[in-house]
C-alpha cells in the first residue's frame, strides 16, 4: 500500500500566473498537465507524459484525494491546486472536497494530507526556491538551469511569427530534444525535492506547524469575494480623474508633460523654486512653503502620484470564476519570524481609511456616478485609494467580522521582558501611549486632558524604540514632521530606556545568549526563550515550541569594533547572503514571531468558522449575520497553556464590506 508521493507537475495555461495566481491559473478552459513527474515512497522518479497518451495509474489517483496518504511537493499548493481543477474535470470519480457545499473550499482537494518542502525549508531559515536550497545545502542533484527556458517555451502561450508559422503555442513536436530535456528537467526536480526532504530529517517540522499550514490553506482555498462594480467604477473614476488632473497642471505650468520630473523641476526653477526631489515628501514641504499656482500645481502633482488604481487592477487579474480573489497569503513568506507574506492583491499594505462618510462614497464608486463624486470630493485618487478595502465584500447572507489583537507586540514585549509596570497598564485597559510619556516624563498624561501634548512623544517613542532604536528609528518614524525638534531626540530615546530597564536588560540578554550558544555550544534560557546550536544552525525555541533558525550563525566584529553575530539568510536584496544581527533585532524576531503565535493559536480555536482572510493581527471572517461579535473577540482574547499568564485582548466589529473600523 501507498504511504507517500512526491509530486512535481508541468503545466500549460493561457493565463499569466505571476499577475493572477495559482487558482486563476488552473481553473482556466486552456489549462492542461503536460508532465506528471511522481516518486511513490522515495522509490524512482517515473514521469507520465500526458501529451503522449500516458495514464496515470489507478492508485496514484486514488492516493491523491486519500487522507491517509501524505502527498509532498515543493510548493504544494501549486500541485494541489492544478490537480483539484484537472480531477474535476478529467477524472471526477477520483476528487473529493472537503467542507460543506456553502463554504467555498469545497472545489478543492483537502489539504490536510498535503505537506511542503517549501515550507519546510523556510522552517529552517532557508530559501523559498528550489534552486536557492538546493545550493545552499550543496545537494548532489541540483535543479537544471536551462528549466526558466523550457518553462517559458512550453508552458505559455507564445508570440505568432513568420518564422513559428503563426502559432500561439509550442507543443513538444516543435521541438522533439528539448521536450526530452523538459522530461529530464521534471525527474529532476523530484529528485531534488527528495533530496530536501532527506537532507531535512534530522530536523522535522513539528506536527502543529502542518496543521497551521492547513489552516492556512482552507483560507486560501476560501478566498474573498469582489466587488466587481467597485473594482470597474474605481479603475474608470481613477481614469478620468488623472485626465481632468493633467489638464488642470498644463493650464497652471504650460508644460507639455508636467508629470515629468525634469520639466516639473524647471518649471519649479523658472518660478524661483528649487529642488532636489520631487518625492512624495519633498511635494508636501514645498506646498506648505509656497501659495499660489505653484501651491496649487504641487498639490495637483500630489494627488497624481496616488496610485490606488494599481491595488484594483491586481484585483481584475486575480478574481476567479466564483467572484472571490484565491491564494493571497504565503505561509512562512517572512522566515525570520514565520509571519505570512501578501500575493497578488497584498492585502497586508493596504492604504487605510479615514473617512466618516466612507459607505455614502463606495455606493458613488459602485453605481458609477462619476459627476457626484467630482462635486463632492476634492481628491478624487485619495478618495478611490481609502475605497479599496471596501471592494472585498461578504457574500448574499453574510457579514465579516473583523476582530484583532489590541497592541499585541506591546503586549508581548513586556511580558517577555517582565517590564511589570506596562502590563499593569494593559490589564488596566489604560492608554499605553498616555502611559509610556507618563512614565518617562514623570507626569500624569490623559489623551484628551492634562499633559495631552506629550502623548504624541509617548507614541512615536512607543512605535520607534521598543526594539532598540535610537535617534534614527525617531527620525524614520517621522518624529521631525510631527514636530520634535533634532536637540529633543536623544533625551526621548534615554527617558524611553530608563522607563523600560526591562525592556533594556531584556535586549542584551539575548544579545548575550545567542553568543553563548554560538560560540560555546550550549544551550541557554532567557525568559522562557531557549537558545541552542545544532548541526551549524542557531535555533530559538520560543514558548509555543515553535523554533526559529538562523543558518551558519559565525561571531565576528562589527563596523565599531564591537563583537556582532552573523548568519546566512535572504537579506534585503533578496539574494542569499550573510546578514549581521545583535539583540534588539532577535529581540523584534522573537516578539514578531511570538505575536504571530498567538494569532495561530485563535485561528485554531476559530477554524470551524470561515476564515477568508487576515492582516498582520488581525482576522476577516464571513460568518452568517447571525453571529455575534463577542462569539469570535472572546476567542481571540484567550491565552494559550504555553503563555497562560499574558494579557491579550481581541477587538472586533461587524461589517458588509471590509474596512479599518
Amino acid at each position: 500500500m501507498i504511504k507517500e508521493l512526491s509530486i512535481d507537475l508541468e503545466t500549460y495555461s493561457d493565463v499569466d500566473i505571476s499577475k493572477c495566481g495559482a487558482y486563476k491559473y488552473a481553473e482556466s478552459d486552456h489549462f492542461e498537465i503536460l508532465l506528471f513527474g511522481v516518486s511513490v515512497d522515495n522509490g524512482p522518479v517515473v514521469v507520465y507524459d500526458l501529451t503522449a497518451g500516458d495514464e496515470i495509474p489507478t492508485e496514484i489517483l486514488e492516493a491523491l484525494s486519500d487522507e491517509n496518504i501524505t502527498k509532498w511537493a515543493f510548493n504544494a499548493s501549486f500541485e494541489r491546486v492544478c490537480l483539484s481543477n484537472w480531477l474535476r474535470k478529467h477524472h471526477p470519480e477520483y476528487f473529493k472536497s472537503y467542507n460543506s457545499e456553502d463554504d467555498p473550499v469545497h472545489n478543492y482537494l483537502d489539504p490536510s494530507s498535503w505537506k511542503c518542502t517549501m515550507i519546510w525549508s523556510a522552517y529552517m531559515g532557508l530559501p523559498l526556491s528550489l534552486e536557492g536550497v538546493g545550493a545552499v545545502l550543496k545537494l548532489q542533484n541540483q535543479k537544471m538551469k536551462e528549466g526558466k527556458d523550457l518553462i517559458k517555451y512550453f508552458c505559455s502561450p507564445c508570440k505568432p511569427t513568420k518564422a513559428n508559422g503563426g502559432r500561439t503555442r509550442n507543443l513538444p513536436e516543435h521541438a522533439p530534444d528539448k521536450w526530452e530535456s523538459f522530461k529530464s528537467y521534471n525527474r529532476r526536480d523530484v529528485e531534488v525535492e527528495l533530496s530536501i526532504k532527506q537532507r531535512l530529517s534530522k530536523f522535522p517540522v513539528p506536527d502543529s506547524i502542518w496543521n497551521e499550514y492547513h489552516i492556512d490553506q482552507e483560507i486560501n482555498d476560501r478566498g474573498i469575494m469582489l466587488d466587481m462594480d467597485v473594482v470597474k467604477n474605481a479603475i474608470a473614476f481613477d481614469e478620468k480623474s488623472k485626465t481632468e488632473l493633467m489638464i488642470a497642471m498644463q493650464n497652471i505650468t504650460n508644460l507639455d508633460n508636467p508629470n515629468s520630473v525634469v520639466q516639473m523641476k524647471q518649471w519649479l526653477s523658472d518660478n524661483g523654486v528649487e529642488t532636489e526631489s520631487l518625492g512624495k515628501k519633498d511635494v508636501a514641504g514645498l506646498i506648505k512653503e509656497t501659495d499660489g499656482n505653484i501651491a496649487e500645481a504641487l498639490k495637483l502633482r500630489l494627488q497624481l502620484a496616488k496610485s490606488s488604481v494599481k491595488k484594483y487592477q491586481a484585483m481584475q487579474n486575480a478574481v476567479c470564476r466564483d467572484g472571490r480573489a484565491h491564494g493571497m497569503f504565503q505561509f512562512y513568506g517572512a522566515n525570520r519570524s514565520g509571519r505570512w507574506a501578501g500575493r497578488l492583491i497584498q492585502l497586508q499594505n493596504l492604504p487605510q481609511n479615514h473617512m466618516s462618510d466612507l459607505a455614502e462614497a463606495r455606493e458613488l464608486v459602485r453605481t458609477g456616478d462619476y459627476d457626484t463624486m467630482d462635486m463632492l470630493y476634492d481628491d478624487i485618487p485619495d478618495t478611490l485609494s481609502q475605497l479599496i478595502r471596501t471592494a472585498f465584500i461578504a457574500r448574499p447572507g453574510y457579514k465579516f467580522i473583523v476582530s484583532d489583537y489590541s497592541a499585541i507586540e506591546a503586549r508581548v514585549l513586556a511580558h517577555l521582558a517582565g517590564e511589570t509596570w506596562r502590563s499593569k497598564v494593559f490589564a488596566e485597559g489604560k492608554d499605553i501611549y498616555c502611559a509610556s510619556a507618563s512614565q518617562m516624563f514623570g507626569v500624569p498624561v490623559e489623551k484628551h486632558g492634562v499633559n495631552s501634548h506629550l502623548r504624541q512623544k509617548g507614541k512615536i517613542a512607543e512605535l520607534a524604540l521598543g526594539y532598540g532604536g535610537s535617534v534614527g528609528a525617531l527620525k524614520s518614524m517621522g518624529a521631525l514632521e510631527m514636530g520634535l525638534t533634532e536637540e529633543e531626540l536623544q533625551p526621548l530615546v534615554n527617558s524611553w530606556r530608563n522607563s523600560n530597564p526591562m525592556i533594556t536588560a531584556f535586549w542584551w540578554d539575548v544579545d548575550s545568549a545567542v553568543k553563548t550558544a554560538i560560540k560555546q555550544r550550549i544551550p541557554i534560557e532567557v525568559r522562557d526563550i531557549k537558545f541552542f546550536y545544532k548541526s551549524g544552525v542557531l535555533f530559538i525555541k520560543l514558548p509555543s515550541g515553535r523554533m526559529l533558525s538562523y543558518v551558519k550563525p559565525r561571531i565576528g566584529e562589527n563596523k565599531f569594533g564591537g563583537e556582532s553575530v552573523t548568519y546566512e539568510g535572504i537579506g534585503s536584496t533578496k539574494k542569499w547572503e550573510r546578514i549581521e544581527s545583535y539583540g534588539p533585532k532577535f529581540v523584534e524576531n522573537i516578539v514578531q514571531a511570538v505575536s504571530r503565535d498567538l494569532l495561530c493559536y485563535a485561528m485554531h480555536d476559530l477554524s470551524d468558522q470561515q476564515i477568508c482572510g487576515h492582516v498582520h493581527d488581525e482576522l476577516i471572517i464571513e460568518c452568517p449575520a447571525r453571529t455575534d461579535v463577542s462569539s469570535i473577540t472572546s476567542v481571540m482574547g484567550k491565552s494559550p497553556d504555553w503563555m497562560p499568564n499574558i494579557l491579550i485582548r481581541g477587538d472586533g466589529y461587524e461589517t458588509n464590506f471590509y474596512k479599518k473600523d
